[in-house]
């Protein structure tokens, strides 16, 4: 077996614009370009990047946050549709990897939105998509939780890539899961939480990353989202609720290597984007100490199982539809044949 692949990876913490998916959607593409040109071959975007967060679960009540939900899932985007499309031509020119957090309506339910990540390969292919498995505390009013066919592991050139939003990065059976399909690069974007009072959401990263990251001997991509005045502006509706959107430090984005240890210059709260060198050679010499989906685990002790079903709405089956129950014997009795029930339902005989 060759060495692993080595590469530059970046970390992008911007603010969306907000509730424009067209104008954020140019915004990244821009930031694919920059970090491209200084040589990242992998470019990390925050949660829900396209078109924001939803601030306002937080405010105010949810029946006064109808109007906002509305403008958010006009706002939403679809897989495929223009504004993916968009993204991809941008990581092909680019030649990187890109991945990205988006509100994605449903097809089915213009109501229906879910908490995204997006993996585009440098060939301009979207060959990832996970969705937040369980929306958190105030954003179940916004999001449907997705299921276990996105909690998946994904082959690049780069290596394995797994990928979790926010508050996912605290569920450990669902990050024992990436680790356990091969992850050695672990993407956690979050969004700028301004809530300080009862979250330290630059804490909570740094803490979930490098636990992560020595957990699973692997490199773990932080990126997260800044708060713009505009955001404050656009959401405060009046001092107090003004005064909570302004808290601070309120965003973190950095880069952890196998060791848990940080090797990028902390990014808080202003916009930027960092760099590392990511060496996936480092990944091999820690596992002989803890490897948790290897030797230094009991299988014979420990065991999980994840449901990887799709979820629908509902399952069409478009084979022939079987008569109901008595409508055989109802046909022959009138001298209908059996196989066409249409004569049995207009003269509405009760079935046995």
């Amino acid at each position: 077996m060759r060495d692993l692949p080595t590469f530059k990876a970046a970390a992008v913490q911007a603010a969306p614009c907000f509730l424009d998916s067209r104008a954020t959607i140019a915004k990244a593409c821009r930031l694919v370009v920059e970090a491209a040109a200084n040589g990242a071959r992998l470019v990390v975007f925050p949660e829900v990047f396209v078109p924001g967060y939803p601030y306002w679960n937080w405010c105010i009540s949810p029946l006064e946050g109808s109007a906002w939900f509305r403008r958010l899932c006009l706002s939403a985007i679809e897989i495929p549709g223009p504004e993916i499309a968009a993204l991809c031509e941008a990581a092909r020119l680019a030649r990187a990897y890109v991945v990205i957090g988006i509100n994605e309506r449903s097809a089915h339910s213009i109501a229906t939105l879910y908490n995204t990540n997006v993996l585009i390969s440098p060939d301009g292919v979207v060959t990832g998509r996970h969705r937040k498995l369980v929306p958190t505390f105030a954003e179940k009013l916004t999001w449907t939780g997705g299921d276990g066919s996105t909690l998946r592991v994904y082959e690049s050139e780069l290596g394995a890539l797994g990928m979790l939003a926010c508050g996912e990065n605290t569920n450990s059976l669902a990050r024992f899961t990436l680790l356990a399909q091969g992850e050695l690069v672990h993407v956690a974007n979050y969004i700028a939480f301004p809530f300080i009072e009862k979250h330290d959401m630059v804490t909570a990263i740094q803490i979930r990353a490098a636990a992560h990251s020595l957990e699973g001997k692997v490199f773990t991509i932080a990126s997260c989202s800044a708060m713009s005045q505009d955001i404050i502006d656009a959401v405060a509706i009046d001092e107090k609720t003004r005064n909570v959107l302004s808290g601070k430090p309120n965003a973190f984005s950095g880069i952890f290597g196998p060791d848990g240890q940080l090797l990028t210059a902390p990014l808080i709260d202003e916009e930027g984007i960092v760099y590392a060198e990511i060496d996936l050679n480092r990944c091999i010499e820690p596992k002989q100490f803890h490897d948790v989906v290897g030797g230094y685990n009991r299988f014979d002790i420990f065991s999980l199982t994840v449901d990887r079903t799709a979820r629908s709405a509902a399952y069409f089956d478009e084979r022939r539809t079987q008569a109901p129950p008595g409508t055989a014997r109802i046909a022959e009795r009138v001298g209908v044949a059996a196989a066409d029930d249409s004569a049995c339902r207009e003269m509405q005989l009760p079935t046995d």
